[in-house]
C-alpha cells in the first residue's frame, strides 16, 4: 500500500508532464492541452487563495494573542484592499484599486527603492572597511558613480562636460557591464530550469513528495 502511495503521484506527474510536452511539440487535440492547462490554472488559483487565507489567519492570531503591531497592520491592510475590490466590483466606487496603487503602493515601492540605494552604498563602505580587495573597491566605486550620475541627471549645477562624462560612464555600466551580468544570470536560470524539467520528466526530481 505504501509503495502504491509513492508511485501514484510520480505516475500522475510524469503523465501530465509528458502530455504537456507532447502538446507543445506535436499537434495534439486542443481539448487535451486546454483541459490540462485549465486544471493547472484552477489548482494554482486554489493554492493562491489558500495561501492568502493562511497568511491572514496566521497574522490575525499573532495580532490578538501576541499583540504584534506589524501583524495587525497587515491584517487591516488585507481587509481594506479586499473591501476596496468588492466595492469596485459592486460599482459603489470607481477605480478604487487604481487609487490605492497610485497613493499607497507606488509611494511605498519608491521609498523602498530609494532606501536600497543607500543600503548598497553603506554596504560598500562596510565591505571596504572589512575587506580591502579589488572587488570591494570596484563595488564601492561603481555604486558611487551610478548614484552621482543619477543626481547629475536631475540637477543643473554641475558643468555640462562633467555631467556628460558621468552620464557616459553610467551608460557603459548599465548597458555593458550590468547587461552582461543579467544575461549570464538569465542563461544560468534557463539551464537550471531545463535541467529541473528533465529530471522531473524522468522521475528523478520529486518535489511533490516533499
Amino acid at each position: 500500500m505504501s509503495r502504491t502511495k509513492q508511485l501514484l503521484p510520480i505516475a500522475i506527474a510524469l503523465f501530465f508532464g509528458w502530455l504537456t510536452l507532447l502538446g507543445l511539440v506535436f499537434n495534439l487535440p486542443s481539448v487535451v492541452t486546454d483541459l490540462t492547462l485549465g486544471w493547472a490554472g484552477l489548482i494554482v488559483a486554489f493554492a493562491l487563495v489558500l495561501g492568502v487565507l493562511n497568511l491572514f489567519a496566521v497574522h490575525l492570531n499573532r495580532s490578538f494573542r501576541k499583540r504584534n503591531l506589524y501583524s495587525l497592520v497587515l491584517v487591516l491592510s488585507m481587509l481594506a484592499v479586499f473591501a476596496i475590490a468588492i466595492l469596485d466590483r459592486m460599482g459603489i466606487t470607481e477605480n478604487g484599486m487604481r487609487h490605492y496603487f497610485d497613493w499607497i503602493q507606488a509611494p511605498l515601492e519608491a521609498a523602498l527603492a530609494s532606501l536600497l540605494a543607500f543600503f548598497l552604498l553603506f554596504a560598500g563602505f562596510q565591505l571596504v572597511k572589512r575587506q580591502r580587495t579589488v572587488w570591494s573597491m570596484l563595488f564601492l566605486v561603481t555604486a558611487v558613480l551610478v548614484l552621482v550620475a543619477d543626481v547629475l541627471l536631475v540637477t543643473s549645477w554641475a558643468p555640462p562636460q562633467l555631467n556628460e562624462w558621468f552620464i557616459r560612464i553610467q551608460d557603459i555600466i548599465q548597458n555593458v557591464i550590468v547587461m552582461a551580468g543579467v544575461r549570464g544570470l538569465l542563461i544560468g536560470v534557463a539551464l537550471g530550469s531545463i535541467l529541473l524539467a528533465v529530471r522531473m520528466l524522468i522521475g528523478l526530481e520529486r518535489p511533490y513528495n516533499k
